[in-house]
């Protein structure tokens, strides 16, 4: 890997995956997750909302579900034993989560079974069948590549859609979709700008815009729904680990050493938004009020205005443990995700 996968979270969390387990990762992918009474207080990494259902996943292919606004969380089955990085669902029954060793599962019923629809074998040979096709020697050995790899690369963002349609991006330039849930899927990794092969972070979706960020300041934006994508300087040349698409202008980029951007103008001009922390940027999220939530891996929870007169980060929470993922709730409450589990937090600035 050129960077940690997504900060320490990620990486911590795969090597706990390998210090735990004597078998490989493919079998991890074929061996169902272990059934804990401590699976809420796990490593969690990603939360998302079915209906009135809270789901978040993490660690070891863990799936905990709550309802009553996280006062209490059960496990659900899932057919796999990977890290799993995010969630995100189109209604309260149909969702779709991602994960290590290109895993996708898709739900119909609020979480509470799982089936693998793709893994990074299935994908690598998806990227060498296209490749195939298409007849370049170049774009052909990389497909082999791929499949010589194995399934060893994750997925650490998504959109869904629909019930149907989602798209997920990851390491080495790892970009698929599917709008038939999940049954075929294409690679739309030709279409991103990005002959490093960097890893992706985040992932945004607005109407026809569409916004990919990830390793060594690269951004791409797609103004036609993801048929072409271009390139958008920034100001900074370090690893971006989430972003806000608050509308088809109005961009907030964030991650390494507390770096966060905004743009009013597409991407054409930024300006920097000061805080009292260095600490790397894990996670973002809008929060309704024309406010976006910061999580960082110094254990702060910030807000950021998305009003251009404002460039000031606010303090929530001062720092604790890590935070690896957040999910706003209400306009006064948060669900933060860390090496510990879920805490739902009052969101009452600090003075």
């Amino acid at each position: 890997m050129r960077l940690i996968h997504r900060l320490v979270a990620a990486a911590a969390a795969a090597a706990l995956t390998a210090a735990t387990s004597a078998s490989p990762v493919q079998d991890a992918v074929e061996r169902p997750a272990v059934m804990s009474q401590l699976a809420s207080r796990s490593v969690l990494l990603g939360a998302a909302k079915a209906g009135d259902r809270l789901v978040a996943v993490g660690e070891r292919g863990i799936v905990v579900l709550s309802d009553d606004v996280g006062r209490t969380w059960r496990q659900a089955q899932v057919p796999v034993a990977v890290t799993l990085t995010a969630v995100r669902f189109a209604d309260a029954h149909n969702g779709f989560a991602i994960g290590h060793a290109g895993v996708v599962l898709v739900t119909s019923d609020g979480g509470e079974t799982w089936h693998r629809r793709l893994d990074g074998n299935q994908a690598a040979r998806i990227v060498l069948q296209e490749a195939q096709a298409d007849g370049d020697a170049g774009v052909l050995r990389e497909a082999q590549r791929l499949v010589d790899d194995g399934a060893d690369k994750p997925f650490f963002d998504l959109h869904v859609f629909d019930a149907r349609r989602m798209l997920a991006v990851g390491a080495y330039n790892l970009a698929f979709y599917t709008d038939d849930g999940g049954t075929t899927w294409h690679s739309w990794g030709r279409r991103l700008p990005n002959p490093k092969a960097l890893h992706w972070y985040a992932l945004r979706i607005q109407g026809q815009t569409m916004l990919v960020a990830g390793e060594q300041g690269l951004v791409l934006r797609s103004d036609d729904a993801g048929a072409t994508f271009r390139r958008i300087t920034t100001p900074y040349h370090g690893s971006f680990f989430a972003a806000e698409l608050s509308g088809p202008q109005e961009i907030l980029l964030a991650g390494l050493r507390g770096n966060v951007w905004r743009s009013a103008n597409g991407g054409t001009n930024w300006t920097k938004l000061v805080g009292a922390s260095t600490a790397s940027i894990s996670a973002t999220a809008p929060r309704g009020d024309g406010q976006v939530l910061l999580a960082t891996m110094g254990g702060e929870l910030m807000t950021a205005s998305l009003n251009e007169s404002t460039n000031t980060l606010t303090a929530v929470r001062n720092g604790m443990s890590p935070l690896f993922a957040l999910l706003p709730l209400d306009a006064d409450q948060v669900l933060l995700l860390n090496g510990q589990g879920a805490t739902v937090l009052k969101t009452k600035a600090t003075k």
